[in-house]
């Protein structure tokens, strides 16, 4: 089961191919026990990599967490906000990276340097937030 995190955590999103590829995605919402919603810009590498092999693994790292969530990615919104489509991640393990001889403390700390991405990023966070609210359902039979 997902553990929560705070709003704003940094993922690290990684998608499969030829080598894997390892992006920090900074829109990931929590949208029940077994899935995940990300916001990836539609020009992303990742977006057509995991189009192409849905295998996904996603390390979620805040205080007091550190797990990876590994399942299977699908769009599902192809423009959840301009340019930002909406990718849902079943998870189906979660790898607990926690031990009795550390403690996470913090997460990764970042900020927007630009006014406007700022604003972009909580209008994504905010309708991947109303999607989570909603029943997307499972993942279609292949």
């Amino acid at each position: 089961m997902l553990p929560e995190w705070p709003a704003g955590t940094v993922t690290i999103l990684a998608t499969a191919g030829a080598m894997p590829h390892a992006i920090p995605v900074s829109a990931a919402v929590r949208a029940g026990p077994n899935r995940v919603l990300i916001g990836l810009a539609s020009g992303r590498e990742s977006l057509a990599r995991l189009r192409a092999d849905p295998a996904v693994a996603l390390a979620i790292v805040a205080r007091g967490t550190a797990v990876t969530a590994h399942g299977r990615a699908r769009v599902i919104a192809e423009q959840l906000v301009g340019g930002v489509a909406a990718v849902a991640v079943d998870v189906e393990q979660v790898q607990d990276h926690g031990r009795s001889t550390f403690e996470i403390e913090s997460a990764v700390s970042w900020r927007w340097t630009d006014a406007q991405a700022a604003a972009r990023d909580a209008e994504v966070r905010a309708a991947l937030e109303r999607l989570a609210g909603a029943d997307t359902g499972p993942a279609p039979a292949p």
